[in-house]
């Protein structure tokens, strides 16, 4: 392979992820899990701080199993609530989240199944599976 043909892959295949991340998550407001959940979507909530480790390794796998399956962005609704501004808002409290790093899959008045500070592609892959 020439330089050139390298370099042109290599800039393509590193695009990939930011696409994905660009699509990312919807960032929280007040209201904005209510107002999904009314109109019937399954919604995946990220309880995640900007200095969190654990946050950022969950958000890369979180990224990379919706690049391997479509189906995720087309089926879930993904919301990231900052740690810092609602830790002790009602989002936070009226699920009982015990911390950052935790991730939430919501439909209707039901809680479908959470991860609590768990960075295993499997374990995220499992949660995210629920909810398709």
């Amino acid at each position: 392979m020439d330089r050139r043909t390298f370099l042109i892959s290599a800039a393509a295949a590193s695009a990939v992820p930011f696409a994905v991340q660009a699509a990312g998550f919807v960032d929280y407001t007040p209201g904005a899990i209510d107002a999904a959940l009314a109109e019937g979507k399954t919604v995946f909530v990220d309880f995640s701080a900007t200095w969190c480790s654990t946050c950022k390794r969950q958000e890369r796998v979180i990224n990379a199993l919706r690049a391997e399956n479509p189906d995720y962005d087309s089926k879930l609704t993904f919301i990231k609530v900052d740690w810092d501004t609602y830790k002790s808002a009602d989002v936070t409290t009226s699920h009982n989240i015990p911390r950052r790093s935790t991730l939430l899959l919501l439909r209707g008045d039901d809680e479908l199944g959470r991860v609590i500070a768990g960075t295993s592609k499997s374990q995220i892959k499992a949660l995210m599976d629920i909810g398709l």
